[in-house]
């Protein structure tokens, strides 16, 4: 399918993009060899989160821990209220790989939805798979979604907007698969923004192709991480769905808006997933030039735009809903 070109970006804002390029070329690529890495990653995270509650407050916001019960253990989860009144709630899935993260990371992307949409968002802390299969990353992360759909008095009756970035983007499309044995749930979910997700955990044709001078992301060793992590099956159990979103069926999914960057190598995880989701919703989709995986997190106007986009996009979905 043909991507949509809602922005353009000037020769000075793509040379900042390639600028910026060309400093993460001199940094190691994001590797999952083994479950030391993650660890000493995952330590560092919450190091440099210690004043992370200063920023929410400087904005006259404050961060709520809740945990919902599962059979397997309770399920903490993060929840940013807007200043006034909620008129939607945003379901936030944290990327990171599956191995390391927290629902506390994405508080910038949040605060900033919360004042710009006037939604509460409603960030996961689901289990790592340094501890945990991915299944049960997953089984967290749709009980957190079933409890704020269905037991949650508070945000009773509110449109919910799923949003997962990267792994998180798997996570939030295998949640909406999860969904569908609750249609009643399913109905309250009136969009997913999803920013260049993985949605075959065996790899699709850019992965496979990815070479040495990928960004980000270690391009070479990726359907070998994907193995690392799903270690005791074959690559036609890994592409069963919920496991592999791109091959579920996406009958009676919200619309999406989909995210990624030419020069990552999980493009073709969103081009293709978009190819299918089309027919059965409005899909919205953009490959955006220059840009590698986790672009939105760097300090360009290309992110900015993006970002700015992507929050004019849940409000529109809020007012749809209505």
């Amino acid at each position: 399918m043909q991507p949509n070109q809602p922005w353009s970006f000037t020769e000075r804002e793509r040379a900042q993009v390639e600028r910026f390029n060309q400093k993460l070329a001199w940094v190691p690529r994001f590797r999952i060899r083994n479950r030391l890495a993650p660890f000493l990653i995952q330590s560092l995270l919450r190091v440099s989160q210690i004043a992370g509650p200063d920023k929410l407050e400087r904005h006259g916001l404050v961060a709520e821990h809740q945990s919902v019960n599962t059979p397997e253990g309770p399920v903490p989860v993060r929840i940013i209220r807007p200043s006034g009144k909620a008129k939607g709630v945003v379901l936030d899935f944290h990327g990171g790989g599956w191995v390391i993260g927290n629902a506390q990371m994405n508080d910038g992307f949040n605060l900033a939805m919360a004042k710009a949409c006037d939604v509460a968002v409603v960030s996961v802390d689901y289990r790592l798979a340094t501890t945990t299969p991915i299944e049960g990353l997953m089984a967290d992360c749709l009980a957190a979604a079933r409890w704020l759909l269905g037991d949650c008095e508070e945000f009773a009756g509110l449109p919910v907007i799923v949003v997962g970035e990267s792994a998180g983007g798997h996570l939030a499309v295998a949640t909406l698969l999860g969904l569908k044995a609750w249609p009643q749930l399913l109905q309250r979910v009136s969009g997913a923004l999803l920013y260049y997700g993985v949605y075959d955990l065996t790899g699709t044709a850019s992965v496979r192709a990815a070479g040495p001078d990928t960004l980000v992301l270690d391009g070479p060793g990726m359907v070998a991480a994907l193995r690392l992590l799903t270690p005791d099956l074959t690559d036609e159990q890994r592409r069963q769905p919920p496991l592999s979103p791109l091959y579920g069926d996406l009958s009676g999914l919200p619309p999406p808006l989909m995210v990624t960057g030419e020069l990552d190598p999980l493009r073709d995880d969103t081009r293709e997933l978009a190819e299918r989701w089309q027919h059965v919703a409005a899909v919205e989709v953009h490959v955006l030039p220059d840009a590698p995986h986790g672009f939105i997190h760097f300090p360009t106007v290309m992110a900015d735009k993006v970002l700015a986009h992507g929050r004019q996009w849940i409000s529109q979905r809020l007012i749809n809903n209505v």
